[in-house]
């Protein structure tokens, strides 16, 4: 295992990996790890580490969040799935999978490459919009291997409604069946990556290939695992860790751009969100933070400060289950 200078330079490295999925296709990851200097003191708690998965259409690129979960005494990962960011390949579609257990392979073995790093304690999971839902989803499916799961604007549901999640189904199902890689032409919108971008109004550096201004383009196949995911989710996951919530505490989702984009979510409708959050598991934290964007942690400096003061609020409570069950023998 070789670890390679990441393209944030710095303290930043990252590795490149395939794996197989149950289906038998082989798919390509990366791993992101962030190494402090040799000069700054190991994490208090050498053995915590935290797992970031991106949305959709995204990549790893967010320093800052990095050195907040290091300050915090964990070791911090970051995971460009397949098909996304450092993972992108020429001959592959930019953000496709059919199935979104497809991800639980280069999941699992990113958790395994950790645990040679910092031992085999269960990771900390943290997952941003579409990464959310692959994280709680994920979590479900592997009882036991995540203290605690921390979820960023998680897309947990369609807008408006189960109601509307039923009907894309039942259009969508009859060209993912038959022609899973379709496009699909649906309005295109580049209001959110204004709003971040340093190219545009935002300030945060983004290189296109990776995030472009209007995402990859949306495929039958796709839609159709999201929206098997909401389904899943609506049912109940029964999660045993304690979950964080985070959201925006208002959403702004129109066609045309408002200036209400600049302080609420451009992408989720946050309310159906929020109801949905509940059924994740049985310790459920919801924070509405205000003026806040689809990506909590890019949000303007004041609203990104709240932000991780409520992160680190929540850790304070949570914190100690990340290594197990404390040792009560002395």
């Amino acid at each position: 295992m070789e670890w390679q200078p990441d393209i944030l330079g710095g303290e930043f490295q990252s590795y490149a990996f395939t794996t197989r999925g149950s289906d038998g296709v082989e798919r390509t990851a990366t791993l992101v790890r962030l190494r402090p200097p040799a000069s700054q003191p190991p994490p208090a708690h050498g053995h915590r580490a935290v797992l970031f998965l991106h949305g959709w259409s995204d990549y790893f690129f967010n320093e800052d969040l990095a050195r907040f979960w290091a300050a915090a005494g964990y070791h911090f990962y970051a995971l460009d799935m397949h098909n996304h960011g450092r993972s992108l390949r020429p001959e592959t579609p930019g953000g496709y999978v059919g199935d979104l257990a497809a991800y639980d392979a280069e999941i699992e073995e990113a958790c395994r490459l950790i645990a040679r790093e910092s031992g085999p304690h269960p990771v900390t999971l943290m997952g941003h919009s579409t990464g959310g839902l692959v994280a709680a989803l994920w979590t479900s499916r592997h009882p036991g291997t995540v203290s605690q799961l921390v979820l960023n604007s998680p897309w947990l549901e369609m807008h408006g409604s189960s109601l509307v999640r039923r009907a894309a189904s039942s259009m969508v199902r009859p060209v993912a069946r038959f022609r899973p890689q379709a496009i699909l032409r649906l309005p295109e919108r580049g209001h959110y990556w204004r709003t971040i971008s340093s190219a545009a109004d935002g300030e945060w550096p983004l290189d296109e290939r990776y995030r472009p201004r209007m995402a990859f383009p949306v495929r039958a196949g796709w839609l159709r695992a999201v929206l098997a995911g909401h389904a899943r989710v609506a049912r109940g996951l029964e999660i045993e860790a304690p979950i964080l919530v985070l959201l925006s505490k208002g959403s702004a989702n129109g066609l045309l751009w408002s200036e209400e984009m600049r302080r609420t979510d451009a992408v989720l409708d946050v309310n159906i969100i929020g109801v949905r959050a509940l059924t994740l598991g049985r310790t459920v934290t919801v924070e509405r933070i205000d003026g806040a964007l689809h990506d909590v942690f890019l949000s303007p400096g004041p609203v990104r400060a709240d932000a991780y003061a409520r992160l680190s609020r929540w850790l304070g409570a949570y914190g100690s289950l990340a290594g197990g069950a404390p040792d009560r023998s002395t």
